[in-house]
Formats: C-alpha cells, structure tokens, sequence
C-alpha cells in the first residue's frame, strides 16, 4: 500500500489520474443522456436478438442501448484512423506529410482524420437512424427531415466530443484516451454481467457452472497478461568503442521483439470494420440479400473467418508501420551493435524481419483465439451472447492490456520522481508495461 500512497505525493500524477477520473466520469454520464424521439425499451429488445449489436454496444459502453448522445462511441474516429494509417502506406505524399516533415505533418493527419471522424459519423448516423426508422423503433408521430436532422447531428456532435474528450486524456491525463474510453465503458458493464451471470446461472449447470465461468475469466486473464509480456530476444553485441576519454569493451545485449507488437490494435480495427456494414445489413429487414448478409457477419463460420483474417491482417500491418527492421539494422551498426554471426546492415535488417514475420504470426493467432472465444462459448455451451462478449477475449483483451499500459506510466512516473514503484525496492524490478 505504500507504493500505492505514493502517488499522493506526485502532484502531477495526482492531478493527472483526478483528469481522467473526472473525463471517464462525464462519459459515464454521457452514457445515459438519450437522444430524443427513439423507443429505448423496443430498441434494447432489438439488440438482444442480434451478435452484432452485442458487440455494438460493448464497444459504446451500452450507449446504443440507451440511444444516447455517444450511442455511435469512438468507432467512427477509430475507422477514420484506420484509413489514414492505410492511406499512409498505399499515397506517398501522405507518408511522405508523416514522415518527413516531422510533427507539422503529424498534426496535419490528425486534423483530416478529425474531419473523416465528422463525415464517418454523419454517415453512420443517418444510416442508424434511418435503419431504426425502418424498425419501427422511431416514436410515433415522428420521422420527417427534422427528426433526421436532429438525430444524425445529435450522435455526431457526440462523437466528435469523446474525440475530445481522449484527445485530453492522452495529453493531460493517464494513458491512451481512446484506450481509455473504451476501457471504461467495458469495465462499468463487469458488475452487471456479474449480477446476470448469477441470475442465469441454471442455464450453465447452476453454481458449478458459475464457478467454472469465473475460473475461466481467471485463466484467460492470466494467459492474456502472459502473453502480452511474451518477447523473443535477440542477442546482440557492441564492440570496443571509445566515448570521451574512456574505452568500453565488448558489451553484450538483446533486441526484445514482442510477441504481440500490436497491442489490443486489431481486435479493435478488425470490429470497427465489420461492425458498420454488419449493423445496416441487420437493419435492412426488406431485402433478402441484406438480410443473407445481416446473418452472415452476426455469427456462424463466416463472421469468424472474416473476424480472424482482418486481425491477422492487421496485426501484420500495424507492425509493419510500427517497427521498420532496415532503421533498426542501421541504429544498430550506426553504434557499433551487431547480431552474432549476421553481417551488420541488409543482413541483419532481413535477419530481423523474418523473426519478425514469425512471432507476429503468432501473436495474430493469438490474438484471434482469444477473440472468437466468446463466439464459440456462446454456442458450445448456451450462454447468452451478451454475457459471452462481456466476459470474453475481446473485452478482457482490452481492460488488461489498457491496464498494462496505464499501471506501467503510473510506474515510470514515480520512477522518475525516485519513488518506489509498485514492485517495490525490494523486488528489485519495475512493473512492465505491453511495451516491455
């Protein structure tokens, strides 16, 4: 507890962990704030017959279940991100804007991923609410161009301030924002998938199945956290070199690659692009080639193979954009660092690569184990979906490798301040983060 007793002592920790309290308290609130004109009880009735709207509103932090301001979440800024990351492989003036001309070019993304954000989410929220308007959900009396109009710039003015709102959290706060908000809508619903749990228990074998559920949470839990500190070290030695007056000798060391060098990433990218098409084909009760398709992506073989190649895709991807081999070859030999026997530059930049290829297959597979789990849990054993999603690997995915990261910058602040962190000195380590 005295680690703990520590931060109290930082002020600028203090006050940073009070800011991201006090903005995941206002999203919280944000939560149950409805948007106008839309029949709540029919609607929470519609989103329990379908996966995608399970997932949906996990991701919203059971805003959609609401129709609340924030019932569109974070997912347009996410798919907004998710395009501009695309573009700044496959347009050069693009990579070239990132990485070339330094944080100018940076900012420049990050304003037209905000004004995609704004499009994405006009986009989404007509669709939505046209979809709802189909379903009957709409109050009566209600549906003309002003209830559209109000409705879509409603959710998009919402969306646009839990932009904002982890924008703050990332620059004043602790952690990642949008992690952050994520996180904290998953992590509210826990004590209520709990209560439900143990209202349902009869349908998995009653306490026993209870029981064998919580073990169960417990064992992915401590896997997810094993696996996330997983890293393939690759030794590497630095020759005699001379700084000031001072001569070093042969020094060894290792280069860490992860296991899963994406973190939470693919999961997250992988349900954003799904989600969207998925959500308006299920909406579409009128055509029978939508309704196939509504189907399709809400569950079965074909939602878990297209589930799995977007997060193998992507986490290929993302480790391609965040870890270039041929920059770290050069480092390497720029400071007289060298892998045993692999000749310095292209050699060891290919060297690297293919190890690269392979532990990142790994973790892809990884990553898609854990998330089609509560798919394949839903329909082994007849929990209700809702539970599934809540409990299973996506969720958990992300409330431990969010908290990862957030307990390892705690920890690196009261390093930096010479406090003891949460080890304690006397462990003589330091919690590590995803990042190692």
């Amino acid at each position: 507890m005295a680690e703990v007793a520590n931060i109290a002592k930082i002020p600028e920790l203090r006050k940073r962990l009070l800011f991201t309290v006090l903005m995941l308290g206002i999203y919280r609130i944000g939560i149950f704030v409805p948007t106008p004109g839309i029949d709540t009880g029919e609607l929470s009735r519609l989103i329990t017959t379908g996966t995608v709207f399970d997932i949906f509103n996990l991701f919203s932090g059971g805003a959609l279940e609401q129709f609340s301001i924030f019932a569109l979440g974070i997912m347009p800024y996410i798919t907004s991100s998710i395009i501009f990351q695309l573009l700044s492989v496959a347009v050069p003036s693009i990579h070239q804007m990132q990485k070339e001309e330094g944080e100018a070019g940076r900012h420049k993304i990050s304003q037209y991923t905000r004004y995609a954000t704004v499009l994405i989410s006009l986009v989404q929220g007509f669709g939505l609410t046209y979809g709802l308007k189909s379903q009957g959900i709409v109050l009566p009396g209600l549906g003309g161009f002003s209830f559209y109009l109000t409705t879509v710039v409603t959710l998009t003015a919402g969306t646009c301030f839990l932009m904002w709102l982890g924008e703050m959290i990332t620059e004043r706060g602790i952690g990642n924002g949008i992690s952050m908000i994520i996180f904290g809508g998953i992590a509210a619903r826990i004590p209520g998938a709990f209560r439900d749990a143990w209202d349902a228990k009869e349908q998995f074998s009653g306490l026993f199945g209870f029981l064998i559920l919580i073990l169960g949470i417990a064992a992915i839990i401590g896997f997810i956290i094993f696996m996330e500190r997983a890293q393939r070290r690759i030794p590497v030695q630095y020759a005699k070199r001379v700084v000031g007056r001072k001569m070093f000798g042969l020094q060894s060391s290792h280069l860490p690659l992860k296991v899963n060098s994406s973190g939470v990433i693919p999961p997250i990218f992988a349900s954003s692009v799904i989600l969207f098409p998925a959500t308006i084909a299920q909406f579409a009760s009128g055509n029978e080639t939508l309704k196939l398709v509504a189907g399709m992506l809400s569950g079965g073989w074909v939602y878990i193979v297209l589930y799995v190649t977007l997060i193998i895709f992507f986490c290929y991807f993302y480790t391609a954009v965040a870890f270039n081999p041929v920059d770290v070859s050069e480092n390497l030999k720029k400071y007289g660092g060298y892998v045993p026997g692999i000749r310095p530059g292209q050699n060891t930049a290919d060297f690297i690569d293919r190890i690269l290829s392979r532990i990142t297959l790994g973790g892809a597979l990884y990553l898609s184990a854990i998330c089609i789990l509560p798919q394949l849990i839903s329909q082994q054993f007849g929990i209700p979906s809702s539970l599934a999603y809540t409990f299973g690997g996506t969720s958990l995915l992300i409330l431990v490798g969010v908290g990862m990261d957030t307990l390892a910058q705690v920890e690196s602040h009261l390093l930096s301040r010479h406090y003891e962190g949460f080890l304690g000195a006397k462990s003589g380590g330091r919690f590590r983060g995803r990042s190692g």
